[in-house]
């Protein structure tokens, strides 16, 4: 079974985002307590090997990883798995044909396109995990990112995609297709994003986005998420120092 669907079952998730690229500050906030992690690669200097570090910095302590590609690319998909992602969270899907290309992406064949390297990979320890080949994709899920008026049109057909577990949605990105940039927390924005959870919720799809905001994170719980994103590694190394040049800039 895969960790984070279970806990994923038990109750809401709340989790950090890892924008720095830096194993030593995965580390630092995998001690946290909060429930998970997102690796990004979309819009940080992130690569294979800077994720690899930050997956091993982090496994001995008991929160759960996602990684997110920066595109969707089955190659890119077939790389971060043998590395040992089990999560994977994709950017920018607009379309069940783009879903069901998700799932082909992480699925070996005849069900997928995934290539066989297990004996060179990561994920199946080398082969020490003698059936990994055939118990690789029970241990693993996949969410999508909606995050575009595109997307959102196409949100029915793409919960009905097998092997879709969730869908998360990206305010910023979503804010700007729907004429509202830099605005992700404009009533309608937000009030948008409170029916399309329970659009997902009703599925019984897991619902995920991103809310630095408590009061809007809690509204998003109330509707039905049960993943959310509440802060980032960078932004409070940002504001912490933008406070202390405030606290002490009249020495």
């Amino acid at each position: 079974m895969n960790r984070w669907l279970e806990r994923l079952g038990e109750r809401p998730q709340a989790g950090m985002w890892i924008a720095s690229g830096s194993a030593y500050t995965a580390e630092i906030c995998a001690g946290a307590g909060l429930d998970w992690l997102m690796l990004d690669q979309e819009h940080v200097p992130n690569d294979l090997r800077s994720t690899l570090a930050q997956l091993q910095a982090v496994a001995a302590y008991p929160v759960e990883v996602l990684v997110r590609p920066a595109v969707f690319d089955p190659v890119a998909i077939k790389q971060l798995l043998d590395l040992g992602v089990t999560n994977l969270i994709v950017p920018m899907i607009e379309s069940a044909d783009e879903a069901r290309a998700v799932v082909a992406a992480t699925r070996y064949p005849p069900e997928g396109i995934r290539g066989v390297g297990s004996a060179l990979a990561r994920a199946s320890q080398w082969n020490r995990i003698s059936d990994y080949l055939t118990t690789a994709s029970t241990t693993l899920s996949v969410t999508v990112q909606v995050e575009s008026a595109a997307g959102l049109d196409a949100l029915p057909q793409i919960l009905d995609v097998d092997g879709i577990d969730g869908v998360f949605i990206g305010p910023a990105d979503l804010a700007a297709s729907l004429g509202r940039l830099g605005q992700p927390e404009h009533p309608d924005v937000v009030a948008t994003i409170e029916r399309t959870i329970a659009t997902i919720a009703a599925s019984g799809k897991a619902a995920g986005v991103n809310a630095f905001n408590e009061t809007i994170a809690r509204r998003y719980l109330a509707a039905g998420a049960r993943f959310v994103l509440v802060g980032a590694d960078v932004t409070l190394l940002a504001r912490g120092a933008e406070g202390l040049a405030k606290q002490y800039g009249s020495l």
